[in-house]
């Protein structure tokens, strides 16, 4: 049985990507999918500031094919991949709900839906009636939901996987850890996991 270490921030469209593959990729009897949520701009504060430069001053040419590499691989995917209004977004209180959703074993059918929400609605995930509607839609208890993430518990359970998934040399969303140490970075990095687990 492999494990696949799956740290993730809804915030980033190739994360979504990453995580609607993973799910189809890998043999649930063969592979245990850990996600572990974070707050991917605590990543980049600390220890990859550069992506804020390079969004401030992006190469032109390098920012078309970009747009285009999104969606080519959406269209493979079957994802719809929009450019949200608010960009980049707060992503705080709805990565803290994914420990509640995960609590609840509702993690993949949560994070699906605050993905759709931002990537393919183009709705603020920042906002508190965005995730209400996805709470709501998944029949979990509105109330303790919002109570349970502005505990210092839930705080301290998202720092703790940021700074978690820093210590072990990741940089930014989604960082997938097979097996251990084995660290692949990004959707298009799949392959190279999938290749892996074939050859064990």
């Amino acid at each position: 049985m492999h494990r696949l270490e799956f740290y993730f921030d809804c915030s980033s469209p190739w994360t979504y990507l990453a995580f609607e593959r993973a799910l189809t990729l890998f043999d649930p009897k063969s592979v245990e999918l850990v996600w572990k949520p974070i707050l991917v701009g605590g990543v980049f504060n600390a220890v990859n500031p550069a992506v804020y430069d390079t969004r401030a001053n992006p190469v032109p040419a390098k920012l078309r094919y970009s747009r285009k590499d999104l969606q080519d691989w959406a269209r493979i995917s079957g994802l719809i991949i929009g450019q949200p209004p608010v960009f980049p977004v707060n992503s705080v209180k709805a990565m803290r709900g994914a420990f509640y959703a995960l609590e609840h074993g509702v993690l993949v059918e949560y994070a699906r839906a605050v993905f759709k929400r931002y990537w393919t609605d183009l709705a603020d995930i920042s906002q508190d009636e965005e995730l209400r509607t996805i709470v709501t839609a998944l029949e979990l208890n509105v109330d303790d939901f919002f109570t349970a993430i502005k505990t210092q518990a839930y705080k301290d359970r998202l720092r703790e996987t940021t700074d978690e998934l820093m210590r072990r040399g990741g940089f930014g969303s989604p960082t997938i850890y097979l097996d251990g140490d084995d660290m692949y970075f990004g959707n298009d990095r799949l392959e190279l996991i999938k290749a892996r687990v074939g050859q064990r």
